[in-house]
């Protein structure tokens, strides 16, 4: 399994064209969101700019450069505070940067047969990466496999199902931090 350097060292040789992400977990544990999932919760307003913004800064020039990053966030509402805090703090600013990002609300509709169970990266419609996660979310590593078609599928049903990210938020503003009652 690759570790959390070797996937990036991954990417950084075999990206050229798309990067697809399935999402499927109700919270990750991971040391890249730099404390501000704790800074969401306690009611801070911003993210910490000094770590988002080279990330953005990523997106942005991969789109200039066309690369195409989307994902599917499968998810139900209502909404944990980590899935709030992601699309708050996550999905807006990645999609102002160009990531293109969908929602499938298991609340409105049920996962299409051909969607697996699980996390993926599909790196330019060819290399299909299964990500392994602990119960806690954290991060175990990720591994490339086999059955190619299985995960062009899954991707391609995950899509057809879900709706575009802005749109799904612009309807749920009951899920908004600043909408919400403590």
């Amino acid at each position: 399994m690759f570790t959390v350097a070797e996937l990036l060292g991954f990417f950084d040789t075999r990206l050229t064209e798309s990067a697809f992400r399935l999402e499927t977990l109700d919270q990750y544990e991971v040391g890249s969101d730099g404390g501000d999932f704790h800074r969401f919760v306690v009611g801070e307003p911003e993210p910490d700019w000094d770590r988002k913004r080279p990330w953005l800064e990523t997106l942005r020039t991969e789109r200039d450069a066309g690369i195409r990053r989307h994902r599917v966030r499968v998810l139900r509402t209502p909404l944990n505070d980590y899935l709030r805090y992601a699309c708050e703090w996550g999905y807006v600013l990645n999609a102002e940067a160009g990531e293109e990002i969908h929602v499938l609300d298991l609340a409105a509709r049920a996962l299409p047969p051909e969607v697996v169970d699980h996390d993926f990266w599909l790196i330019d419609d060819k290399y299909p990466l299964r990500m392994h996660y602990a119960e806690n979310g954290e991060f175990i590593g990720a591994e490339l496999v086999d059955n190619l078609g299985r995960y062009q599928k899954a991707r391609d049903a995950a899509l057809a199902a879900a709706e575009p990210f802005a749109q799904w938020w612009a309807r749920h503003p009951e899920e908004w931090r600043a909408n919400r009652t403590v």
